[in-house]
């Protein structure tokens, strides 16, 4: 069991989800997020903090034996509103982590890393990035960022490129995408419970029938996701029409943030 671990982001969707389920990793659950959020609970520690703040986030660290790093702009913004929460933001947690004995990092990463990719391909972790926006390109960074210190440092970080995390996949391409709440949560214990990680790429992916990703490189996790899209295509196909051929969200990977302009400030 680690005796602290923070979840910063913890105001958002997935944070939420983390902060209700994982109690029982760590003694000590420290949550930060520039929102506003609940009142810290048993075994709960509550921080407001601002990624772009170097200091804070020192103090936000220090402590702690495990990061799981949800923080920062989730969708396509202005590169100024990316910038500080997602470059800046991941530099300065890396530097807090490293002055804090390198705690073990599981870095919420994107599936739009690589979103310009046709559907027709099958990827491997290895395979080249190909943002599809802003937001991706700064998922790039992020996972250089790892590169550069576990390769310098010994930091270790599991980086997971988030497929479509909801409760139910929303639309077609998220057949493909989807990673339920139940294997996200499976897939953190999985990532903090073994002794050595390294730096392992994962596709945050459930066991779905339609698939674009090889996850076979973090077999060593011991992480099956158990659950399937397939349980909800009669559902979204009564809801929906399929997109046409040539249409933004069938044709790649990223779906329509391949289509997504560049937000001006």
């Amino acid at each position: 069991m680690l005796e602290r671990l923070l979840i910063t982001g913890a105001a958002g969707g997935l944070g939420r989800l983390a902060r209700s389920r994982l109690k029982h990793l760590a003694r000590t659950l420290r949550l930060s997020d520039v929102a506003p959020m609940e009142a810290a609970g048993e075994g709960e520690e509550v921080i407001q903090c601002n990624l772009g703040d170097r200091q804070a986030v020192r103090d936000l660290v220090a402590g702690c034996d495990g990061i799981l790093h949800l923080g920062g702009v989730s969708v396509e913004r202005t590169f100024d509103e990316i910038c500080e929460a997602n470059l800046v933001g991941v530099y300065n947690l890396y530097e807090a982590a490293r002055a804090a004995g390198q705690p073990r990092i599981l870095f919420a990463s994107s599936n739009h890393t690589i979103g310009f990719y046709t559907q027709d391909v099958r990827l491997q972790v290895d395979d080249p990035h190909r943002p599809d926006s802003l937001y991706g390109v700064s998922k790039c960074f992020g996972e250089a960022m790892s590169s550069l210190y576990f390769d310098k440092f010994g930091q270790e970080t599991a980086l997971v490129r988030i497929g479509s995390c909801f409760p139910e996949p929303r639309d077609h391409r998220m057949l493909a995408t989807w990673l339920s709440p139940d294997d996200f949560v499976s897939l953190v214990e999985c990532v903090f419970r073994a002794p050595r990680i390294g730096r392992p790429i994962v596709w945050g992916v459930s066991n779905n029938q339609a698939t674009w990703w090889d996850n076979s490189s973090a077999a060593f996790l011991g992480w099956q996701p158990k659950d399937s899209s397939e349980t909800f295509r009669a559902k979204i196909d009564a809801a929906m029409s399929v997109p046409d051929k040539d249409a933004v969200d069938a044709v790649y990977q990223g779906g329509k943030f391949c289509a997504e302009p560049i937000h001006e400030n």
